[in-house]
């Protein structure tokens, strides 16, 4: 147990640099355009992996439907929106309004899978998201908030809403694979996304200078290949509100990074706003709730 904490940790580490690492593509090449490229990559890399680990098959007609629906909203719409975002606002921003994603994703199966809503868990989505207005205002009222931060809170909620779809079809296939196709086949429509709103393909031969170059394959290879593969894992052995833990390391992380790497500074409404997202996340997602009970059956079996 402890060897998949250490390979979860590592994992939010790769998610928390990989904002930094899509910031400095974005800035570089057309966010779309490159994007589409980098997805492809890593869903090619996937479906490597499920083949090495004798784990690949093809979809069933009933999967391939359920990896179109599905991947509509946590590729396409996800990682197109997030490429666009970044490149309108900064990495910290962006960092603290990702780490919101567990908290919209009960927040939807609140209120589209009609799931009861304890007390507690509303104080949190309340903490959850003055969090993010203090983040995105930066004490500068709504008039503060820029167009990249709105964009960002879009991409979390679509992904938000693609787990709901993925809990809701129960699609008896592996998370492994369709992640791989799912990843595939978005690049596709993400590419003709760039076509359609005119982008140059050559605008790609920047890649081949060694620094974006670099940055690429860490994005694609390690940060979305082999974390999502590293993840799906994880999530099977530890659990998902165990998990939830970790995703509050990945917000860290990403913080952690836009400082490191994009030289951007943090503010006190950026601290502040962290502070509220985390301890919305805490109470808002139920993780408070299952910390206290498992505290509360040691003390039992003591």
């Amino acid at each position: 147990m402890k060897n998949i904490y250490i390979l979860l940790f590592i994992v939010m580490l790769l998610w928390g640099f990989n904002v930094s690492a899509i910031k400095v593509l974005v800035t570089n090449i057309d966010p779309i355009l490159v994007t589409s490229v980098r997805i492809f990559v890593a869903g090619v890399a996937v479906l490597l992996i499920c083949l090495f680990m004798g784990v690949f098959r093809w979809p069933s007609k009933k999967e391939w439907k359920v990896i179109l629906y599905v991947g509509l909203f946590n590729v396409v719409l996800h990682h197109a929106l997030i490429s666009v975002g970044l490149k309108y606002t900064s990495g910290i921003n962006s960092s603290l309004i990702l780490g919101t994603g567990p908290l919209l994703t009960v927040l939807l199966a609140i209120l589209l899978l009609k799931q009861r809503v304890p007390k507690m868990r509303l104080t949190g989505f309340v903490l959850g998201f003055i969090g993010i207005f203090l983040t995105t205002s930066s004490g500068g009222g709504f008039e503060s908030i820029a167009v990249g931060d709105v964009v960002v809170f879009f991409a979390v909620l679509t992904q938000a809403f693609s787990f709901i779809l993925i809990g809701k079809y129960h699609a008896d296939f592996d998370s492994r694979l369709s992640t791989g196709f799912m990843l595939l086949i978005g690049s596709f429509f993400i590419f003709l996304t760039s076509l359609f709103f005119d982008h140059r393909v050559s605008d790609l031969t920047q890649l081949f200078s060694w620094k974006l170059g670099l940055v690429f394959l860490f994005s694609s290879l390690l940060c979305t290949a082999f974390g999502h593969i590293i993840y799906n894992f994880a999530i099977k052995q530890v659990g998902p509100a165990e998990t939830t833990l970790f995703m509050n390391l990945n917000t860290l992380f990403a913080v952690i990074g836009s400082v490191l790497f994009l030289n951007e500074s943090i503010t006190l409404f950026h601290f502040i706003g962290f502070i509220f997202i985390l301890c919305g996340i805490f109470v808002g997602t139920g993780t408070l709730e299952y910390v206290l009970l498992k505290r509360r059956g040691k003390l039992i079996d003591k």
